[in-house]
Parts: structure tokens; C-alpha cells; sequence
């Protein structure tokens, strides 16, 4: 896929590019996959705002996808590349000998036409096999990987994502490197797909303008400097000023540095932080 540009008929067209469309071969057409998802704009149940700058964006269906790969032992062929609203990276439509049709997130460098399989052991190291990390061999590149069997992938889906499988331990645990850098140990019984996410251009993408953000959901921010004290701990005084302090949230917590991270029982599966952090 090729980075796409337009000409500058306005001034901000002159920056903006995007993904060429030319890889794709369909639009949805299995209604099964599709489903309408109410539009929260960033509100919870009672109504209040716990996600800023958020909005409804433009209507868009979300596609079904398998992140499970537990379709084992059939094969299945790409029948369809498709556009995905929801995500960076493409789909595509897998039909299956039994005729059961499923959207994957597709790999790099699969077209129509390429095969497709799921097992827990024993298949061929190509890119969208899918296999349970204890029988992939080390140093292999995977993505949509679980944390828990049967829970569906959870690492490495975005486009041009990956992991790579750096060792097994001698118990029940793999050993991954994940995008971030991370060293951390996972079940082997968990199910991951070979080969690396697909789209891996998305990351050269220039917005451009306000108005293409606008389509995505995403609302103007204003600086806190700009608001009143009440609103703001940055707000008020006459002028520009920093009001002497370090940069902070609406709510008084410090943005540079304080960590947020609430502690979890499967830190101790960590082995290494990602990187820049200790």
C-alpha cells in the first residue's frame, strides 16, 4: 500500500494524506458480522462525562472480528480485503470449507485467494495460521495474542503491530517481546497469530485538518491556560502566565512524570518494563 496525496486546491489539502484504497476488494456484505454501536460520546451510564473531547464522529457499523481463532482443523480462504472503521489495519473476510464466514485482522502481505488456519499445533509457519504459543518455534513474529486462553487476542493488533517470541521456560510460560519494548511472560497455552499486523504505513499518515478529527470523534481541547481559575488550576491572571506551577490536570495532578499505573496481579509476569521506563 502507498502513502496517498491530493492536490492543493484548499490550503489544508496540501498537507493531508492517507492509505490508498487500492488493496481493497469488497464492502461488507455478511450482515451477521456487522452491528450498530450506540454512540456514548465519551458519557457512562448516568449520563456524565468521563471521556473528554469525545463525540458521535460519522455513523459507522463495527465489523465482528475473530480474535479467537478457534475455528481448528478447517481451512479457510481470504475471500474479501476490507475497510475497517473501528481500526488502523485492514480485515479480511475468511470463508471456511464448511461455508462459515469470519472477519481476521489481516496479515501483511495477504491478498485474496491466500489460505488461512487454526490449530493447536502442527501447521505451517505462515503469515494467518493461528497456533497456541507453546508450539510456535522461537524468534517467530506473531500478533493478536491472548492473555488468557479463550479470551481472544489482546496484544499487538494495531496496524503494522507485532510481537516476537523470545523463549519458552521449562513450566508453563513463553517468554514475548512485546511493541512497547516489554519483556513478559504469558501462558503458552494461549492462542497467536503468525506474521505481523498488515497496513504498517498507517503510522505516515498526516491528518491534515480539524474536520477529518472532527469525523473520527474527536472534539476541539482548550488550553487550561485559557480557561478561568474555577475550571482550570492554569486559569485566570492577566496575561500569559503559567501561574508558577508544573503542568496539571483540570484536577490537580501532575501530568509530567506521576505515574498512574494501578498495580495488577500479572505484574509479576513483567520481566522488563517498556522502554524509557525502569
Amino acid at each position: 500500500m502507498a502513502i496517498k496525496t491530493y492536490r492543493p486546491y484548499t490550503p489544508s489539502r496540501r498537507y493531508i494524506t492517507n492509505i490508498s484504497s487500492a488493496d481493497i476488494t469488497g464492502k461488507a456484505s455478511v450482515p451477521g458480522l456487522l452491528k450498530k454501536l450506540p454512540s456514548t460520546a465519551g458519557r457512562n451510564n448516568h449520563g456524565r462525562i468521563t471521556s473528554r473531547h469525545k463525540e458521535a464522529g460519522a455513523r459507522k457499523q463495527y465489523r465482528i472480528i475473530d480474535f479467537k481463532r478457534n475455528n481448528f482443523g478447517i481451512e479457510g480462504t481470504i475471500t474479501a480485503v476490507e475497510y475497517d472503521p473501528y481500526r488502523t489495519c485492514r480485515i479480511g473476510l475468511v470463508t471456511y470449507i464448511n461455508g462459515d464466514k469470519r472477519y481476521i485482522l489481516l496479515p501483511k502481505g495477504m491478498k485474496c485467494g491466500d489460505k488461512v488456519e487454526s490449530a493447536e499445533s502442527g501447521l505451517d509457519i505462515k503469515s494467518g495460521n493461528a497456533m497456541k504459543l507453546k508450539n510456535i518455534p522461537v524468534g517467530t513474529i506473531i500478533h493478536n495474542v491472548e492473555l488468557n486462553p479463550g479470551q481472544g487476542g489482546k496484544l499487538a493488533r494495531s496496524a503494522g503491530g507485532y510481537a516476537q517470541l523470545m523463549g519458552k521456560e521449562e513450566g508453563k510460560y513463553v517468554i514475548l517481546r512485546l511493541p512497547s519494548g516489554e519483556m513478559r511472560m504469558i501462558l503458552g497455552e494461549c492462542m497467536a497469530t503468525i506474521g505481523t499486523v498488515g497496513n504498517e504505513e498507517w503510522s505516515n499518515v498526516v491528518i491534515g485538518k480539524a474536520g477529518l478529527n472532527r469525523h473520527r470523534g474527536i472534539r476541539p481541547q482548550t488550553r487550561g491556560s485559557a480557561m478561568n481559575p474555577i475550571d482550570h488550576p492554569h486559569g485566570g491572571g492577566e496575561g500569559k502566565t503559567n501561574a508558577s506551577r508544573h503542568p496539571v490536570t483540570p484536577w490537580g495532578i501532575s501530568t509530567k512524570g506521576k505515574k498512574t499505573r494501578r498495580k495488577k496481579a500479572s505484574d509479576r509476569l513483567i520481566i522488563s518494563r517498556k522502554k524509557g521506563k525502569r
